[in-house]
């Protein structure tokens, strides 16, 4: 009924199956950004150490510093965005660079191979390769944050279609992940590298030509601030917006440099860490009341645990790709899955099992029953490390041709989902909830950075199961190098989680009646 009152009450003109126009131009945009993301995130491995025979520590090396910068940049295009550009300008500039980024990557140059015990490797290509990941990392700092605030902005605060239309949009997540993993997942492997990255270059074409294409139907919202400001030359002739522009080109060569260096990019992120804890702890002893204090604390608590969380998921585009490359019997229902495809699990039970999951905390909540923040965060985390007691235990029955069943990928991708649904839409709820008005933006951007940082250390984990070399290895030595990660892993998340389960009535106390 609320539905119809508020279509009533807005121009026809704008609205489409009940919602503004400018959601499916957001939905139609993120779907092609997210198909181009996913489309390389897990062919990104297989293509360093199939084509160019980096070992699989390089290979997660650079796997790692590339997720921790994509998670690390939005805070920064965010900020940009609020300030000076107008999530219109950014988006817009975001997708002309992840173009780039993309349609670079096809460039997959000569394979490397070994001649004697000297290996050959196309370093042209490879730089190519580095500077097209830095254009990607830079774009999805323009674009991620800001395509989600043009969503937020097209609703009144008090519009009861606001939630409705965010689902929406989170399903165009979901879509463009899981038809770019199967299809990129599939032209990559199958027909050569450089389809599958070209394909994630053309969906990003799509999306930034629907977003231009669409932009009436956005009512004005995402422009910048103050436009004449804009305007205004800095530097010469030079406007303030072809500063930022140029300032954000030259911040590419610096992730160009950044990608290459692992141990570099995890040196920038314990100080930026070291960084943002001495300010909050500033904050939390000067700035806050009492009550403040004490969400607060349960905020960084919180947040802290999500390392643990997304340190466990995040192996998805890592040490489970490999294992499904090189110990998985990958047949499937009578078809034979690329190892790529099996990220496809992840966004596949997300919207299969996302609306069943709204409808059990509604449910549940109406009796009086849904479980509190730090104990969603708990269950979220058992079932990351219960994903891999299910590959350990899986890992230890082989078949004749020392290949472990693909059900037990599947079922571990489904603990994983499970516990991101029990813990990531919450979180970033609790955010909005848990911290002091005036720095609800840090502690997005502190949220973000935690990410960031698991994804770095799920890489370093990765590492340690992996052997020096690249040798095509037997089945049952790959399947035995595998358990030992697998098993720590599962007893990380479990540890973690019986933590935190003990933390919870202190936390909840602390929390002073929010939920």
């Amino acid at each position: 009924m609320t539905d119809n009152a508020a279509i009533n009450s807005a121009p026809h003109h704008h609205e489409m199956l009940g919602h503004p126009k400018g959601l499916f131009i957001c939905f139609g945009t993120e779907m092609w950004e997210r198909f181009s993301f996913y489309g390389m995130k897990y062919l990104l491995l297989l293509y360093l150490t199939k084509y160019h025979l980096f070992t699989d520590e390089a290979g997660l090396g650079v796997l790692g510093s590339y997720a921790a910068l994509v998670y690390a940049m939005p805070v920064i295009g965010g900020l940009i965005a609020d300030r000076y550009l107008g999530m219109r300008r950014a988006v817009v500039f975001g997708g002309l660079l992840l173009v780039a980024g993309h349609l670079g990557m096809a460039l997959e140059g000569e394979q490397a191979r070994l001649v004697g015990d000297t290996l050959i490797r196309d370093t042209g290509a490879i730089q190519v390769f580095y500077f097209s990941l830095a254009l990607i990392v830079m774009g999805v700092g323009f674009l991620k944050p800001n395509i989600s605030t043009v969503v937020g902005k097209l609703y009144a605060d008090d519009d009861p279609r606001r939630d409705a239309g965010f689902t929406i949009f989170y399903m165009g997540i979901n879509l463009g992940a899981f038809t770019a993993t199967l299809l990129c997942g599939w032209l990559g492997e199958v027909y050569g590298w450089a389809y599958g990255f070209g394909a994630a270059g053309i969906g990003m074409l799509f999306g930034l030509g629907l977003f231009l294409w669409g932009q009436d139907t956005l009512q004005g919202h995402g422009e910048a601030p103050d436009t004449d400001k804009l305007k205004q030359p800095i530097l010469g002739p030079i406007s303030l917006e072809w500063l930022i522009y140029g300032v954000s080109a030259a911040g590419v060569f610096v992730v160009w440099q950044l990608i290459q260096f692992t141990a570099l990019v995890g040196t920038v992120l314990n100080v930026v860490s070291a960084l943002v804890a001495i300010l909050l702890a500033w904050f939390l002893l000067s700035r806050c009341t009492k009550i403040e204090r004490e969400r607060m604390f349960v905020l960084i608590v919180l947040t802290l645990s999500t390392v643990v969380f997304w340190a466990l998921f995040e192996q998805a585009a890592g040490s489970m790709t490999l294992f499904a490359d090189r110990a998985t019997d990958r047949s499937l229902f009578g078809m034979e899955l690329t190892a790529a495809q099996f990220g496809a699990a992840n966004s596949f039970f997300i919207f299969t099992l996302a609306p069943l999951f709204a409808i059990l905390w509604t449910r549940l909540g109406k009796r009086g029953l849904e479980p509190n923040t730090p104990i969603k965060f708990t269950l979220g985390i058992a079932q990351a490390g219960l994903g891999f007691g299910v590959l350990a235990y899986g890992a230890q029955f082989p078949n004749e041709a020392g290949l472990v069943s693909a059900w037990w990928l599947i079922l571990a991708y489904l603990l994983h989902t499970t516990g991101e649904l029990c813990l990531s839409p919450v979180g970033l709820s609790a955010v909005t909830k848990l911290a002091v008005p005036k720095v609800v933006g840090v502690m997005m951007g502190t949220w973000f950075l935690a990410t960031a940082y698991s994804s770095y250390v799920a890489a370093q984990l990765a590492a340690v199961a992996t052997s020096a070399a690249n040798t095509a290895a037997s089945a049952v030595d790959n399947v035995d190098r595998f358990i030992p990660l697998f098993d720590q892993l599962f007893w990380t998340g479990l540890i973690a989680a019986a933590v935190l389960l003990t933390l919870t009535p202190v936390l909840k106390r602390l929390m002073h009646g929010i939920h």
